[in-house]
């Protein structure tokens, strides 16, 4: 399956303009700045900062922000206004949700800001959860479900099917909010969350969908899901968690103390008191909703944001394929030309499926990011970008498979590669070594330049593994590429064949 022909949306990045952009959030627990830089479509995080400003904090007490905790948000404010402008950053949104938006004094609040030179959106609840929703499909664009936005001051769910959002909805079930609605108790707490939705229609025929599950509150639910599984990959984004496992954390959020939950890895203390609270309401929503499935999404409102600025033939260009390019163009020795060899290794996988093919892609795309590195140490720094590089459109299979289309790829020893068999089946596992040891047969035949692939071709016919090279190029071969060679015949057991047109 050529690279041209399946729709992947690929920009070169010759055309892409680095980019610096940037979202202030002012949310109810914490107050936070992020910064972008690279393609539109797949920008990269260059610096994340929060200060836990509480601004929901007063409103159960008074109505209002309270005032230390509106200094300690102004504060944070003059910072970042500062940071950007030296940052360079090109565009700055800046944004407030539901502390600001209930609060009595959020008008005096968007007012002091605006002496520091920002100039603060008010979001609605429904533009709120739009923009969530936005950032699940910016991230998952094939999602078909809820994203469930769960932030200090309130719930945001916004239907995501087809690359666009539908239905959206706020409710005031913020986890500042919950302790106070689930003193009553688990039954009296889910009838209450039930009478919400219903008086909003939901989920009415949203009933039986998957969640996307949007907010630090989640996240740190799956992160303790991971820490109780003992999952041997444990990346949050695009974790899964079947409906069964909410039992499991519901149990582990009333069991664990505060202390213990606090010394998992990653776990801020600031998320850990909440997850009772969190676990309770998960619980609840899937019990409303009929969720089958949950899936993490770590891009949310401020990537929603972001990704409804573009025009739409940027929003469908698919996101790993962007970040791969540009990754691979910013790394590699020569000029980069994934796409290339792609194309040249694509006879010998012909009857792959399309979920593959992407990854088989993006895999080409990065073939020369670990050569920096220390001969000893390629193959695990490409394996370590496989796994926990930045990606976004790829679930934890695809990414095992690009880490070991990587890690053969840089000549790591198959006993070396992380044991991840409960995770991929052993097939595609297999398929992704043939991946790499094709492009490093591409690599070293080539040495590292695109002019010899098109002099030169790969095929698998008739039990053979013939490497064919055209007139004027036949001093490409010698040892080191027939050795490279034999080894990817073996892998699709075949018997290598040289021949020289």
């Amino acid at each position: 399956m050529k690279i041209e022909t399946i729709g992947l949306g690929l920009l070169r990045s010759s055309k892409q303009a680095v980019h610096r952009s940037a979202v202030i959030d002012i949310g109810s627990n914490s107050v936070r700045l992020v910064v972008y830089e690279g393609p539109h479509r797949a920008p990269a995080v260059i610096f994340n900062e929060k200060v836990a400003a509480g601004l929901g904090r007063g409103l159960s007490i008074d109505g209002r922000i309270a005032e230390q905790d509106a200094i300690r948000g102004l504060t944070a404010l003059r910072r970042y206004a500062l940071l950007a402008r030296h940052m360079e950053v090109k565009d700055l949104q800046c944004v407030a949700t539901a502390a600001v938006r209930d609060a009595a004094n959020g008008p005096e609040f968007i007012a002091s800001a605006a002496e520091a030179g920002l100039r603060i959106r008010l979001l609605s609840g429904e533009e709120e959860a739009e923009a969530a929703g936005y950032g699940v499909i910016a991230a998952i664009p094939d999602a078909h479900g809820i994203a469930v936005d769960l932030g200090g001051g309130s719930l945001e769910l916004a239907e995501v099917a087809g690359g666009r959002v539908g239905r959206c909805a706020s409710f005031p079930l913020g986890v500042l909010r919950l302790p106070a609605l689930r003193k009553d108790g688990v039954q009296a707490f889910e009838r209450a969350v039930r009478r919400m939705l219903k008086a909003a229609d939901w989920p009415g025929k949203l009933s039986g969908l998957p969640l996307y599950l949007v907010g630090g509150s989640w996240r740190a639910l799956a992160r303790l899901d991971l820490e109780l599984t003992r999952d041997p990959l444990a990346v949050l984004d695009q974790h899964t968690l079947p409906r069964m496992a909410l039992r499991r954390l519901v149990r582990a959020t009333r069991r664990l103390t505060f202390e213990e939950i606090r010394a998992i890895p990653g776990m801020a203390s600031t998320r850990a008191s909440s997850l009772p609270d969190a676990a309770a309401l998960l619980a609840a929503l899937a019990n409303i909703i009929d969720v089958p499935e949950m899936t993490v999404s770590s891009s949310g409102l401020r990537e929603g944001l972001l990704y409804q600025t573009l025009d739409a033939a940027t929003q469908a260009q698919d996101p790993l394929i962007v970040a791969a390019e540009f990754e691979g163009r910013r790394l590699a020795r020569f000029a980069p030309h994934g796409p290339a060899i792609a194309d040249w290794i694509a006879p010998l996988f012909a009857s792959e499926a399309f979920a593959d093919s992407r990854i088989r892609l993006a895999a080409s795309l990065l073939s020369d990011v670990a050569w920096s590195a220390n001969p000893d140490f390629r193959a695990e720094r490409g394996t370590e970008i496989g796994l926990h590089g930045n990606w976004r459109g790829i679930d934890i299979p695809g990414r095992i498979l690009l880490a070991r289309a990587l890690h053969a790829g840089f000549g790591g020893a198959d006993g070396d590669f992380p044991a991840m068999g409960t995770l991929v089946e052993s097939e595609r596992l297999a398929r992704a070594r043939q991946w790499g040891l094709a492009i490093r047969l591409a690599q070293r035949l080539t040495g590292g330049v695109e002019a010899p692939l098109k002099a030169s071709a790969i095929a698998h016919v008739d039990g053979k593994l013939r490497l064919s090279l055209d007139p004027g190029w036949h001093n490409l071969a010698g040892e080191s590429v027939e050795r490279r060679l034999r080894s990817l015949a073996q892998a699709l057991d075949a018997k290598p064949e040289l021949v020289l047109r």
